[in-house]
Order: C-alpha cells, then structure tokens, then sequence
C-alpha cells in the first residue's frame, strides 16, 4: 500500500505538509548559523589561522582542501553577517523541497563553486566563505522554477532577486576581494544540482515527493 503524508504533498504549496516542511527547513538553517560563528569566533579567540590554513588557495594542490573547508569560513565576522540572512533565506526553501535533495545538491555546488574558483582565481589569494553556496542555491530554485514547473520556486527566486538583486552583480569581475568565480560557478553548480536531482514526474501522474512512503 501507499502512504501519504495526512496534510498533503509538502512539495505543492498551500499545503499543511508544505508549511510543516518549510518551518522545519528554518529551524534548522537557523542552527546553521551559529555553527559557523563559533567557527569564526574559534577561528580569532585562538588566532588559529583557519582560513590561511583551510581556505582555498587557486591553482595550488596544498590549497585544493578548501574545495570542502572553505563554505564553513570567513573573513571575520563582518563577512559572516552578510551572508547569514540569505543563507537561511535561501536555504530554507531549497531544504523544503527534501532533505536528501539538499544535501547532494548542496555537495554538487561546493564542488562545482570550489573547483571552479581553484582553477580560475588568482593563485596569490586565499577564498573563503559561504556566498558560493549561498548562489548555488539561487541557481536551484531559479533553474526548479522551470524544469519543474514550480511556479512558487520562481516566485521566491524573483523576490530574492528584488531583495538582494545587487549582488547578482558578483558574477562579474568587479571587486578584486571578491570571489566572482565563486559566485559564478555557484551559480551554475545550482543549476546542474536542480537538473540532476529535479523531481521527476510518474508517467500520466504527479511528481514524486521524498515523503511518500510506499509498502508492499
């Protein structure tokens, strides 16, 4: 037999199962958070050098760890704010869509943001920080928007643009402290993990949803 969740599909919106999912999907971006500000504040209480030692380093193999490392460090707790509230914004709605989803396309855009920057960036510079990922999940609902139909992924994609459309711009090699690369490549690994992991549709049914539990 099938089970479905008594609320409804939390993928389709207005749903109960869909805000119990969203809700859920906050709580725990919000834990995200502070998990990478005692990293800041380890980071300078004991001088440790955490991103010297753990950030990327372009086109350096002693550097190529910061592929994995990097995402979980800043340069210093300015950094961190910014990019703190698009984080949970962005990854609130990405994690609503199923937790296993978002851990692999999480994976794919460290990957693709991390390898990105190491063979492009300057091999005198050390990148660090969360704003790849932060643009790889605008890459995903923005690519979701389309190839699943889900009009309310493109909708929150236009009203994080409204909100935080300047920062579209670093994409562009406009700011040398900036990492555009890793903006840019985040980007597009968001668009290649909304592809890889898009619900799929049953033939002459509805998408399939991570919560349907099926038994014999």
């Amino acid at each position: 037999m099938t089970l479905h969740p008594p609320s409804g599909d939390p993928n389709r919106f207005g749903t109960e199962a869909f805000y119990a999912a969203l809700g859920r999907a906050f709580v725990a971006m919000c834990a995200v958070v502070p998990f990478l500000f005692l990293i800041e504040a380890l980071d300078q209480g004991l001088a440790a050098g955490f991103d010297t030692a753990a950030g990327i380093i372009p086109k350096r193999i002693d550097g190529l760890d910061g592929v994995f490392f990097s995402p979980f460090l800043h340069h210093g707790f300015d950094h961190l704010y910014s990019n703190s509230i698009p984080l949970i914004l962005l990854g609130t709605f990405v994690l609503a869509a199923g937790a296993r989803r978002f851990l692999w396309s999480t994976l794919v855009i460290i990957l693709v943001s991390g390898l990105g920057v190491w063979f492009t960036g300057s091999s005198t510079s050390v990148v660090v920080g969360a704003s790849g990922v932060i643009f790889g999940y605008l890459g995903i609902l923005l690519t979701r928007g389309i190839v699943e139909r889900s009009w309310w992924n493109f909708a929150v994609f236009l009203l994080v643009g409204l909100l935080y459309g300047w920062q579209l711009v670093g994409i562009l090699p406009t700011d040398e402290r900036i990492s555009w690369q890793g903006h840019l490549f985040g980007l597009l690994g968001g668009v290649v993990a909304a592809i890889i992991f898009r619900r799929r549709r049953d033939l002459g049914g509805p998408y399939r949803s991570e919560s349907t539990l099926t038994m014999p």
